[in-house]
């Protein structure tokens, strides 16, 4: 009798690791990020704008190679917009908007979106990211013409 409800136990064991790893998984906080993925043939150069805590912020430059990814800003987002202005180092061109935001040629982190030739920067646009308040997102920056994948 020991041994068979031994092996009963040991057998409720085994069936029940599966399920409990399972269930381990999903209780796991799940990574939440904001990701850039560049899908295009050519290497570019990144700038990110965003609102914080203490105002506007503009951070660049991040380099991705082609069919690169970066993560941008690590954790979950706690802004609903994020914006993104983005150059083609290879054949030239660039990913804009209409939103004025500060940069400059090396990397940078600028706050403030105000004056930004007066405080020697240069003044970009950069185009909106609606992350409809998801805690995760990612960005497909692709070839002008060409859909995403």
């Amino acid at each position: 009798m020991i041994a068979a409800s031994s092996w009963l136990a040991e057998t409720l064991t085994r069936a029940a690791l599966p399920a409990l790893a399972l269930a381990l998984a999903g209780a796991t906080p799940a990574l939440a990020d904001l990701r850039l993925c560049n899908m295009t043939a050519s290497r570019i150069g990144v700038a990110l704008g965003y609102r914080d805590a203490g105002g506007w912020v503009t951070e660049g430059w991040w380099n991705l190679a082609s069919k690169g990814c970066e993560t941008l800003l690590k954790g979950s987002l706690a802004g609903r917009y994020y914006y993104v202005f983005a150059v083609d180092y290879d054949r030239g061109g660039e990913w804009s908007g209409r939103s004025l935001m500060c940069t400059r040629d090396r990397e940078f982190t600028i706050r403030g979106v105000d004056d930004c030739l007066a405080r020697g920067y240069d003044r970009n646009g950069f185009f909106e990211v609606d992350t409809g308040e998801q805690k995760s997102w990612t960005i497909q920056l692709t070839d002008p013409g060409r859909p995403a994948p």
